[in-house]
């Protein structure tokens, strides 16, 4: 027998203490939120300006699908997707910031009309960069708030202090 392995202990219980506390809760929610809102409104925009987008529809459906992912995993505890929100909200909200007001131009003369009308598209997509800045501020304070740290306690003790009766160690 390997005296370096691993034999887990029967009556051992691994605890999430920061997923239990209410801010945890509350931010998990948000990011959930506001990934199926932005995923949500590059649809709609996707939708409304397919044949404007010039190429674009590719990306805009790939950030549905990956947001889409992402509020999956972050709904499941996991904060290793995190900052892969918060970066792909960061090209997403400098996009939109760029392409709303091109929007507005094309509601002139001239040019070709969307699905939706293009000063709508135009107010969309800015506000799909508003949600982006939210995504970015909400995914790197769940981050923060360390998801992922466990501790093993006996089965005795989770029965006596109960699911939320957990606080973690301080590190030193």
């Amino acid at each position: 027998m390997d005296p370096y392995a691993f034999a887990p202990v029967a009556d051992t219980v691994i605890v999430h203490p920061n997923r239990d506390k209410a801010a945890s809760k509350g931010t998990k929610a948000a990011v959930v939120l506001l990934l199926l809102v932005s995923a949500g409104l590059v649809t709609i925009v996707t939708v409304g300006g397919w044949g404007q987008l010039q190429g674009a529809q590719m990306v805009s459906i790939a950030y549905i699908l990956i947001y889409l992912t992402i509020a999956y995993f972050v709904a499941r505890w996991n904060r290793g997707t995190l900052p892969v929100a918060a970066g792909l909200a960061v090209l997403l909200m400098v996009v939109a910031a760029i392409a709303g007001p091109a929007w507005f131009d094309r509601g002139g003369d001239g040019y070709e009309e969307s699905n939706i009308p293009a000063e709508l598209l135009g107010l969309l997509t800015l506000i799909i960069a508003g949600v982006q800045f939210l995504l970015i501020v909400f995914a790197m304070q769940g981050f923060s708030q360390k998801w992922n740290v466990e501790v093993e306690v006996t089965q005795d003790e989770y029965d006596r202090r109960g699911p939320g009766g957990f606080e973690p160690q301080p590190q030193t």
